[in-house]
C-alpha cells in the first residue's frame, strides 16, 4: 500500500507540472500571436492612415486647382465692385482681370453674373449677363442655360441661409460637377450684390485634373499597393482610376476607403482598395515567418511535454503492473510448489502406502511441475526477448500441417476444458518461412486465452487463408471480448484487461506480450477484432513465399525440409 500511495501522488504532481506546463505554454503562445498580429496591424493601419492623408491631400488639391483665380478675392472691396456696377454696368479693372484669369483656365466653360436685383431665370425680361474675355466685360445674354439658373438658385439659397453669421465677402457653392457659384457679399449692408456662376468644363476636369493626378499621386498599384476610382454615386458610373488594369468591382476588391470632395462635387466619391502593397507584403511575409517559427516552437515544446509526461505514465504503469506481476507470479509459483513438497513430505514420510494415493499424489506432483514449468518457461522467453537473445530457426513450411499438427495434439486438452475447435484451411497454401517452435508457442498462448476468456459459449475456430501475398491464421472465440479502448494495450507486457473475470481468472499479463514479439521475429503481424460480449478475433498474418521457375513440394512434413529447398535462390521470394 505504502508503494501505491508514493505513485498516486507522484501521478498528482506530474498532472499538476503538466496542466502548469501547458496553461504557460498557452499563455506565452497567445502573447505572442497577439503581439504579432498587433504589430502587423499596426503597420498596416499606419499604412492606411498614410494613404488616407493622400487621399485628403488630393482633394484639398483638385479643390485649390478650382479657386486659384480667386485666391485674393477676400482683399477686395464689396462695396466698391458693388458701385462700379451701378455706375458703369462692369466690374474694376482689377477684379475684371481675376475673371479674365478664370476665363483662361480650361477649367472652366463660361463664365455668367446675375445681379441680385435681377431674375433672369424666373423673368425673360430681367438681365443676364455673360463674361466676355476679349472685350473684358459683361454683355447681355437672352437664352439661359438650365445649368446656370440651377446654379444661381443653389447660390442663393445657401447665402441666405447664413448671411447674417458670414464673415467672409464671397461664398463658393457647387451645383455637383455642372458649375461653380460665387455669391459676392457685403458684410456692411449683409446683402448680396450678385452671384456669379462659372460653368465646368466636366471632360477636362475629369480627364486632365483628376484622372491625371490621380495617376501621378497614387501611381501603379503593384508598387503602391492601392488603387483609387473616381466614382458617380448618382450615376453609379466609374469615371476615372489610379491603375487602368483594376476594373472596379465590388465582389473581387473590398473598398477599404471612401474620400468625398470637401464642400464640392457632391455626386462624385473617391473609393480605395488596398491591395498588396509592399509594405504590407513585406509585414505579411514577417508575420508569416514569425508564426511558422512559433508554431515549430509551441509543437516541440508541446510534444516534449507530452513525450515526457507519456513516458512518465508508462513508467508509472509499468511499474504497477509489475508489482502486481510479481505479486501474482509469487502466489503462483508458492501453489505448485507447496502441493507438490506437501505430497512428497506425505510420501517420504511413507504414511502414504496404498497404491491408488500413491498414484494419485504422483499425479499431483506430474501436473504442478508441469504448470511450473510452463510458467517459468514462459518467464523466459519474455527474458530472451528482452535481452535480445531469441533464436529463430526460419525455414520454409506449409502453415496449413503445422496448424493441423497443432490442433491434433491439443485437442483432446481443449476438448477436456469443454470447448469445440474446429479448423478450416486450404491444403494447397502458400510457403511461409516461420519457426514452428514459435509458432506452437504462438497458437497455444492464443487458445489458452480462448479457454480463460470464454464462459459461456465454448468454441474455438481456426482458419487459415491466403490475403494479398500473406498466409493468415485467425483464431476466434465466442467469448466475452475486449473492450475498445483496452485492445491496443493488450499486447503490453503485465497489461490485463480490468474486469470481473479478469480478476477471477489466472494470468500474468504475458501471453500476448509473447505473442506479439515472436509473430514479429518471423517478420509476420499480429492485430485483433473483438466486440464485448461477442468474442475475439486474433489474425496473425506472415508474408507468403512466391514461387519461381522450379516447383515447390508442398507437402513436407512439419519437422524438416529437403536440402535442396534450403539452397533455393532467395530470389525466389518476396
Amino acid at each position: 500500500m505504502p508503494f501505491f500511495n508514493k505513485m498516486r501522488k507522484r501521478n498528482t504532481v506530474r498532472w499538476l507540472f503538466l496542466s502548469l506546463g501547458i496553461v504557460a505554454v498557452l499563455a506565452l503562445t497567445v502573447m505572442n500571436v497577439y503581439s504579432l498580429y498587433a504589430l502587423r496591424e499596426s503597420t498596416i493601419e499606419s499604412a492606411k492612415d498614410n494613404k488616407k492623408s493622400q487621399l485628403d491631400e488630393f482633394t484639398l488639391q483638385v479643390r485649390h486647382q478650382f479657386g486659384g483665380p480667386f485666391r485674393e478675392l477676400r482683399k477686395l472691396d464689396i462695396e466698391k465692385l458693388e458701385n462700379s456696377w451701378s455706375v458703369s454696368g462692369n466690374f474694376p479693372t482689377h477684379f475684371i482681370e481675376v475673371l479674365v484669369m478664370a476665363s483662361e483656365e480650361p477649367l472652366y466653360d463660361d463664365i455668367y453674373y446675375n445681379p441680385s436685383d435681377s431674375d433672369a431665370c424666373y423673368d425673360s425680361d430681367q438681365p443676364l449677363y455673360k463674361f466676355d474675355a476679349d472685350l473684358k466685360m459683361f454683355t447681355l445674354v437672352q437664352d439661359v442655360p438650365d445649368l446656370v439658373c440651377d446654379g444661381f438658385g443653389i447660390s442663393n439659397s445657401r447665402v441666405k441661409a447664413l448671411i447674417d453669421d458670414y464673415r467672409f465677402n464671397n461664398k463658393v457653392t457647387f451645383d455637383a460637377h455642372r458649375s461653380m457659384n460665387l455669391a459676392l457679399i457685403n458684410l456692411e449692408k449683409r446683402s448680396v450684390i450678385g452671384h456669379l456662376n462659372f460653368t465646368i468644363n466636366r471632360d477636362y476636369l475629369i480627364n486632365e485634373v483628376i484622372a491625371k493626378q490621380l495617376k501621378e499621386q497614387f501611381g501603379p498599384t503593384d508598387k503602391t499597393g492601392i488603387v483609387v476610382w473616381l466614382r458617380d454615386w448618382i450615376q453609379d458610373d466609374i469615371l476615372s482610376s489610379s491603375d487602368d488594369q483594376f476594373t472596379y468591382n465590388r465582389d473581387v476588391h473590398e473598398i477599404d476607403m471612401r474620400q468625398r470632395f470637401p464642400e464640392m462635387l457632391e455626386n462624385w466619391v473617391l473609393h480605395a482598395s488596398f491591395l498588396q502593397s509592399p509594405t504590407v507584403a513585406a509585414t505579411n511575409a514577417s508575420l508569416t515567418r514569425n508564426l511558422i517559427v512559433l508554431v515549430f516552437a509551441v509543437v516541440v515544446l508541446f510534444g516534449a511535454l507530452v513525450f515526457m509526461f507519456i513516458n512518465a505514465q508508462r513508467e508509472r504503469e509499468l511499474a504497477q503492473r509489475q508489482a502486481g506481476f510479481l505479486a501474482n507470479i509469487t502466489h503462483e509459483l508458492k501453489t505448485p510448489l507447496a502441493v507438490m513438497q506437501a505430497a512428497g513430505e506425505n510420501i517420504s514420510d511413507g504414511r502414504v502406502k496404498d497404491g491408488e494415493r500413491l498414484k494419485s499424489y504422483g499425479e499431483h506432483i506430474y501436473n504442478e511441475s508441469v504448470r511450473l514449468r510452463k510458467m517459468i518457461e514462459k518467464l523466459l522467453d519474455v527474458a530472451k526477448v528482452d535481452s535480445g537473445q531469441s533464436v529463430v530457426e526460419q525455414a520454409p513450411h506449409q502453415l496449413h500441417a503445422l496448424v493441423t499438427d497443432f490442433v491434433q495434439s491439443n485437442k483432446n486438452y481443449i476438448q477436456s476444458k469443454g470447448f469445440e475447435i474446429n479448423l478450416n484451411s486450404d491444403p494447397n497454401l502458400p510457403l511461409v518461412m516461420i519457426d514452428p517452435d514459435h509458432l506452437e508457442t504462438i497458437l497455444n498462448n492464443l487458445t489458452e486465452n480462448a479457454i480463460k476468456y470464454s464462459s459461456d459459449k465454448k468454441q474455438i475456430d481456426i482458419s487459415l487463408k491466403e490475403k494479398n501475398d500473406f498466409v493468415e491464421i485467425s483464431v476466434a472465440d465466442q467469448g466475452d471480448g475486449i473492450a475498445k479502448k483496452s485492445q491496443r494495450l493488450i499486447f503490453e507486457k503485465f497489461y490485463r484487461v480490468e474486469n470481473s473475470l479478469t480478476a477471477k481468472t489466472k494470468g500474468h499479463g504475458l501471453g500476448l506480450a509473447i505473442v506479439k514479439n515472436m509473430v514479429e521475429l518471423n517478420g509476420g503481424t499480429i492485430q485483433v477484432k473483438s466486440t464485448e460480449g461477442k468474442g475475439s478475433t486474433f489474425i496473425v498474418s506472415f508474408p507468403a513465399l512466391i514461387k519461381g521457375q522450379d516447383d515447390f513440394d508442398t507437402s513436407f512434413s512439419t519437422g524438416s525440409v529437403g536440402d535442396e529447398i534450403k539452397n533455393i535462390d532467395s530470389k525466389q521470394y518476396v
